[in-house]
């Protein structure tokens, strides 16, 4: 049975907030409905958060304590393997925001379950995906723990049917908060990348570029000269740009910096949501694309034909179970192993070109593991690799197959 504000008295609930109009409302709603108050924030590196603890002060005023807890390695460790899975989503989507709610859910849970709460509060709307990330995980991770969504709750649908409806509330309580003007759109972020939807972004006459990015730039406005970059792989993961060794965050940060500059990264889609209903979405990715990309050069030599097909099959599934907040099933873990497995041998360095949104190969080196000799690829020298003549044989077996389909009539 789907907790209600009425049920909430005298409850420790963690609410996961990010300091803007609806968690302060919730926050003093509930404290209003007699619960024990307790606000949760996550640092996941947001590119559009200049410090993680404005969030604090935001939600100070309301009579809240608010813990941050960061995130920021672990979220790191899941780019880093939804990379080397090359895991995107519908339209090149890098599933940001499902990698950020996999790694919050769990590592805020784990700071609830120390401080005592018993229910998680989130403020993911009823028609979205996050709900159902929120849920999932938190009943994977605690079972016992309750969660309460207010935005499923009748009660305060009713209550606050809008911004202006907020603003009043807490005006009331002598919080200042302004419903501003009309938004143009909404923005989820975390290091792996920024998500734009909602507002003018749900009209398909409203051009993508209406957004304002934050990451990087728009590719027209880029610089007009190629910027060659190099990153260094061992097995699957980036280790050095440019011949400088980092540690995964410090490197994802990096090559958010020098993929932005260049617009890279950058893309739109009608993505299929959990639900079963579309959603439009323009977004930010500048280093995961880098990134996947520069790693795509690598696993293009060392994968022959069909553990090409398996890894595609297990990237697809695993870029879904993302999505769908599935990213510790048994299944997801099952897949990432066999990613790693191909990821064994993917190692090597890559240099690209950088140009007004286009990454332009440059040279591979150093992939001991490639599957690529010039000398059975040349066109020029039939003197060594494969023999040419040797092809006849294949030829002529190959021929049989054609000319019975043929004489059977199944072709057409």
């Amino acid at each position: 049975m789907a907790l209600k504000v009425q049920d909430l008295k005298g409850r420790k609930l963690g609410i996961c907030v990010s300091g803007g109009l609806d968690s302060k409302t919730i926050s003093m709603r509930l404290r209003e409905a007699g619960a024990d108050v307790l606000c949760f924030t996550a640092d996941l590196g947001q590119p559009d958060e200049k410090d993680i603890n404005d969030v604090v002060k935001k939600m100070a005023p309301c009579g809240v304590e608010t813990v941050v807890v960061d995130v920021r390695k672990p979220m790191a460790e899941a780019c880093f393997k939804t990379v080397m899975a090359e895991a995107t989503y519908d339209g090149g989507y890098w599933n940001s925001t499902g990698i950020g709610r996999a790694v919050t859910t769990v590592e805020i849970i784990k700071a609830m379950k120390a401080r005592g709460i018993d229910t998680l509060v989130h403020g993911a709307t009823g028609r979205g995906n996050d709900q159902m990330r929120f849920e999932r995980y938190t009943n994977q991770f605690a079972p016992e723990m309750e969660v309460y969504a207010p935005w499923r709750d009748a009660t305060l649908l009713q209550e606050f049917p809008g911004r202006t409806q907020m603003c009043e509330y807490l005006a009331k309580h002598g919080i200042v908060a302004f419903p501003g003007g009309k938004k143009r759109y909404s923005t989820d972020g975390n290091i792996a990348g920024l998500s734009h939807e909602a507002e003018d972004l749900e009209s398909m006459q409203t051009a993508m570029t209406i957004v304002e990015t934050t990451m990087g730039v728009w590719p027209m406005t880029a610089p007009d000269a190629i910027e060659s970059v190099s990153f260094t792989f061992e097995k699957g993961r980036a280790v050095a740009v440019n011949g400088k060794a980092m540690e995964p965050f410090d490197l994802l940060v990096e090559a958010n910096r020098i993929g932005g500059r260049n617009g890279i990264g950058l893309s739109h889609a009608l993505e299929n949501r959990i639900i079963g209903t579309k959603s439009r979405g323009v977004y930010e990715a500048p280093g995961m694309e880098l990134l996947g990309r520069c790693l795509r050069y690598i696993y293009q030599a060392i994968l022959d034909r069909r553990a090409t097909g398996l890894f595609e099959e297990m990237s697809r599934f695993i870029a879904n179970q993302i999505y769908d907040g599935r990213y510790y099933d048994l299944a997801t873990q099952a897949a990432f192993a066999a990613v790693e497995t191909f990821a064994q041998h993917a190692s090597g360095t890559v240099q690209v070109g950088l140009y007004k949104g286009n990454i332009f190969f440059q040279s591979l080196t150093d992939v001991k593991a490639s599957l690529y000799f010039e000398e059975n690829a040349s066109m020029e020298d039939a003197q060594k690799g494969l023999n040419p003549v040797s092809s006849q044989g294949f030829a002529e077996i190959q021929s049989v197959e054609a000319r019975s389909m043929a004489k059977a009539g199944q072709i057409r």
